[in-house]
């Protein structure tokens, strides 16, 4: 952040590539203090973008159900993650601008998630959108949005963080 709390560019990248590594290392609640508390996650279901308040999603969590999420996965009976799946992502086209209000900072990126689970590897391909906001405790997500390309085909098993 600047001295001003504007986030700048390079701080945003440098959010999301450490918001994919608490994911990936399943440092949970290194990753649940990254949201503001009036977050969304939202994974959309056969379309990008419509109402999912009255339309169904894969995941559509405010901040108390990611925290839910989270205590399920580190509870040890998270049973669709027995044993752990091992997640890798890579993070790219990266492109950030502020909103129209000026205190949200709009990330867009691409990722690509590979997961090995029992001997079996899955390859998930998306567009993520990130709104950032800064925090008096740094730079925190008010929303994660994760548009898998095959959000309209049968998809198996996403009990791990996307």
């Amino acid at each position: 952040m600047d001295g001003s709390g504007t986030i700048e560019r390079q701080q945003a990248e440098m959010f999301l590539y450490r918001e994919a590594r608490f994911a990936d290392e399943r440092k949970y609640d290194d990753w649940a203090a990254l949201w503001t508390d009036d977050a969304i996650y939202w994974v959309p279901s056969n379309e990008d973008d419509y109402d999912p308040r009255r339309h169904l999603s894969i995941i559509y969590d405010n901040r108390h159900r990611i925290q839910d999420r989270i205590d399920r996965l580190k509870s040890g009976k998270a049973w669709a993650q027995e044993p752990v799946s091992k997640v890798c992502r890579l993070i790219s086209n990266i492109e950030a601008t502020f909103l129209s209000d000026k205190e949200v900072f709009q990330v867009r990126s691409n990722f690509v998630l590979g997961e090995c689970r029992r001997g079996v590897q899955a390859t998930y391909f998306a567009r993520q959108i990130h709104h950032l906001r800064s925090t008096p405790d740094g730079i925190r997500m008010c929303l994660k949005k994760v548009l898998l390309i095959n959000n309209d085909e049968p998809i198996h098993n996403l009990s791990f963080l996307v």
